[in-house]
């Protein structure tokens, strides 16, 4: 291929002035073609470039000046330009960065090394966190309840106090070195234990006043929106009425409701009901976190949910979803006791008192709907218990509840207490109640985006068993549905993984590849990328992606971390500047 000259303007001046109107601000520097400063600091040439928007490849090169994107050409286009660094993506999709949804990265940019060496090695360049919890606001209420009492977390998070709580939080995740961009929903178990504890009942007109306000104060410090998670206490003592006071107070600045519902097994519909409900009369757009229909018995529900939404759509209403792409979804042990065993923070204390015990054992095993009984939806067998710390129970990890039951010589709700309290309550544990035909039919339809629902790991130093998830969903995506199963395009799945969520949060600068963008890039192998991470082995690094850039710095090269750490924060709409 011949090369192809600058264009005019290059060829008659010496010096070339690169001005750009560049998206979200800033500006690129000026440079002396002709000078030993190279035009531009990254190049990345001849990849099949994947823009982020839906749009077909094409073979096309990019250029990097500073943190942005300085052009997307044609392959070939920028001649003989030069670059501190050239990437040759031949053979390879360059896409932007993949924004994951839903992170649980919260500890490690506080009080870890904030490389999340999982995350940004299967392309994720920008997390949102904020699903029940945020580190801020903070006041004694919320310092007391964190980590159940881990008082390095709470010490961690005493800074966080407001006013300006929130967004000293989101500073302090950079500021202490993040390789990724980090961004938040405001935790609306957070919202609720700030001015109620673990106390269960509605909400006084004076709590109301104070969640209105630290809703008002987060969304101007940068807040996405309001995240709940209605299955665990206390967030399961909120009722519909008080969800809609704080939708109303955070709609004026653009908020979204995003929510873990109240049930996706027997009342999953239900559940879809009161968000679109709590949207509806908060004036706010609806997003449900990891869609599914959980239990073998509520499985054909699956389509009924995907048709609840574009019913609500088809009405005028704004509701989206997003999900990962597995069988199995994670979280607490203790999710397996009903929620009133935990109000007024006395879980403890009911499972050691022998009669509140056997009503726990009573209700679990009667299996009411009045609550998210996880395991009984999973049964036993089909629940890992995972995240032991003391020594004694360490050759339980892994195990499936059944086979702990049978160990100890109990039956498996007295297992799951006595295991609560020896662990403290910190054990996880992983539920195996989805369909994959399901997977397939929510992962098509045009509104759905994709989250880990997890946080950062690095496997060099990780001891405890997690879920693959942390280490594996969007390699997952482009390797076993996009390549071997065609479930859907490429370009499709990029755009679900990228400007979808952007477009989605009001993120400026990110998600697409074009000029003035930040340079938020991942260049991967289509032929090569897949997961790795198992149930029984998750700390294991995804393969495929080769590069990964963020904010125009180098975090992955050649499949390694480089331990850089550019990331910065991302805010909402209705941030003050």
């Amino acid at each position: 291929m011949p090369k192809i000259r600058p264009p005019a303007l290059a060829r008659s001046t010496k010096v070339v002035l690169l001005v750009l109107v560049l998206a979200g601000g800033g500006s690129c520097r000026v440079v002396d073609q002709r000078g030993s400063d190279p035009r531009y600091d990254v190049l990345i040439r001849n990849g099949r470039v994947v823009d982020g928007t839906g749009a077909a490849w094409f073979y096309g090169d990019i250029a990097v000046s500073g943190s942005r994107i300085a052009r997307v050409v044609p392959a070939g286009a920028l001649g003989d330009a030069e670059a501190r660094d050239t990437i040759d993506a031949r053979g390879m999709v360059v896409s932007p960065g993949f924004i994951d949804i839903q992170s649980h990265s919260r500890d490690e940019f506080i009080n870890g090394d904030g490389r999340v060496v999982s995350k940004v090695t299967q392309g994720i360049t920008t997390e949102i966190m904020g699903e029940a919890e945020s580190n801020a606001p903070a006041n004694a209420y919320t310092l007391a309840s964190d980590s159940l009492g881990d008082t390095a977390f709470a010490r961690a998070n005493a800074e966080f106090r407001n006013p300006g709580g929130f967004g000293r939080w989101l500073e302090a995740m950079v500021e202490r070195g993040a390789s990724v961009n980090v961004g938040s929903f405001l935790g609306a178990t957070t919202v609720r234990l700030y001015s109620k504890g673990m106390a269960a009942g509605e909400a006084t007109p004076a709590e109301l006043d104070t969640m209105r306000a630290i809703v008002r104060e987060a969304m101007e410090d940068g807040a996405f929106g309001i995240g709940t998670a209605l299955i665990y206490p206390p967030g399961n003592y909120v009722s519909t009425n008080e969800l809609v006071e704080l939708a109303k107070a955070m709609a004026p600045y653009g908020g979204i409701y995003i929510t873990h519902m109240r049930s996706e097994a027997n009342a999953l519909l239900e559940a879809m009901d009161e968000a679109i409900a709590i949207g509806a009369r908060g004036g706010v757009p609806v997003e449900i976190y990891h869609l599914k229909a959980a239990g073998v018995r509520n499985w054909p529900k699956a389509a009924q949910a995907i048709a609840k939404i574009d019913s609500a759509r088809l009405a005028g209403l704004d509701v989206q979803a997003n999900m990962y792409p597995y069988v199995a979804g994670g979280t607490g042990l203790a999710a397996c006791l009903p929620p009133w065993a935990a109000a007024d923070g006395k879980l403890f204390d009911n499972i050691r008192d022998s009669a509140t015990r056997a009503r726990i054992t009573a209700e679990v095993l009667a299996d009411t709907s009045e609550w998210e009984n996880l395991c009984s939806l999973s049964t036993p067998s089909n629940v890992k218990v995972v995240g032991f710390q003391s020594e004694a129970n360490k050759p339980f990890e892994g195990l499936r509840l059944d086979s702990l039951a049978r160990l100890r010589g109990k039956n498996w709700v007295e297992t799951v207490m006595d295991l609560t309290l020896e662990e403290q309550g910190r054990l996880g544990s992983l539920f195996f109640m989805a369909r994959e035909e399901n997977l397939v039919l929510q992962m098509r339809q045009p509104w759905i985006k994709f989250g880990t629902d997890a946080g950062g790991f690095d496997p060099d130093s990780a001891t405890r068993l997690t879920h693959p998830r942390a280490y594996g969903t969007f390699p997952r995506i482009l390797g076993h549905y996009v390549r071997e199963q065609r479930v859907m395009p490429l370009e499709e799945a990029i755009r679900k993984m990228s400007s979808a969520v952007a477009t989605r949060l009001g993120i400026q600068g990110r998600g697409v590849l074009r000029e003035g963008m930040y340079a938020d890039i991942v260049v991967f192998d289509p032929e090569a990328v897949i997961d790795n991470a198992t149930y029984e082995e998750p700390h294991r690094l995804s393969t495929g992606i080769r590069d990964v850039l963020v904010n125009g710095v180098a975090v992955v090269r050649n499949g390694a971390h480089t331990g850089a750490k550019p990331g910065r924060v991302v805010r909402g709409s209705g941030a003050l500047e």
